[in-house]
């Protein structure tokens, strides 16, 4: 176990997670944070790591964003993580892949993750990027084979960020019901509607046991901040099946389909 949020079990070595979320829901924010605590041991908003003794290094692949804001996203973790930046340079490898093609990503991040045997951590912010299209069930097998072999191979966790659709909470594409199937956490970013400026986490799909929902805010140094005791009326509503509903309610709901 490397990570956790409250008492629920988030990551652990040998398996693959990630941050959904629509467009400008601050993924990259919570992502920032995930990183940060773990590569500072301390907790950052709910996220609190494992010892982990060995192994200290993250390898952190972004896939779409330009150079400087590639600098931004290093400088907001190193800001977080309170480490001095000799130190910080030596702990996270950072790969802005917004030139190459799908292929060349996909065996650039393969080679860093082979040649650099003290990561524990990857970060691939833009999972779809390593496909040419999203909607290719064989494109969509084939990453996640290379997701479960270089967990497994390699003994880390691998932490991605996908897009959900515009028009509802699923995650796009083939790749992104491939992932929802594998995936050990898939934690959900929502932009707040009351308040822009605010986005909840939500355990979307979660192996180990639910946690409750946690909201940050980005403060005036550009960081993300928790905001304790916050509560919306956005908070994800999570599915449930006919049969976990009481004998009642099945009622209940019978009777409102046959009046429509």
């Amino acid at each position: 176990i490397i990570l956790k949020v409250d008492d629920s079990i988030i990551c652990t070595l040998g398996n693959f997670s990630a941050s959904a979320g629509k467009e400008k829901s601050k993924k990259t924010f919570n992502v920032s944070a995930l990183t940060a605590s773990l590569l500072s041991g301390k907790q950052v908003l709910n996220y609190t790591p494992m010892p982990l003794t060995g192994r200290n290094k993250v390898l952190y692949i972004d896939t779409e964003q330009s150079n400087y804001h590639c600098k931004k996203v290093a400088r907001r973790i190193l800001y977080l993580a309170g480490l001095e930046e000799a130190d910080f340079s030596k702990r996270l490898i950072f790969l802005a892949l917004r030139r190459y093609s799908p292929e060349e990503r996909l065996n650039l991040i393969e080679q860093a993750i082979y040649d650099n045997i003290d990561i524990f951590l990857v970060i691939i912010d833009g999972l779809r990027d390593l496909v040419l299209d999203i909607n290719n069930a064989t494109e969509a097998t084939m990453i996640m084979s290379k997701l479960q072999k270089w967990t497994d191979e390699c003994n880390i966790h691998i932490h991605n960020v996908l897009h959900l659709n515009k028009g509802d909470d699923n995650t796009r594409g083939h790749l992104g019901t491939e992932l929802n199937n594998k995936a050990e956490t898939i934690l959900q970013i929502t932009k707040s509607i009351e308040d822009k400026h605010v986005s909840t986490v939500s355990s979307r799909t979660i192996r180990d046991i639910d946690f409750d929902d946690f909201a940050f805010c980005i403060n005036m140094d550009g960081l993300p901040e928790l905001l304790e005791n916050h509560t919306s009326s956005s908070s994800i509503n999570k599915a449930f099946t006919y049969d976990e509903l009481s004998e009642e309610e099945q009622q209940c709901l019978e009777k409102a389909i046959y009046q429509e």
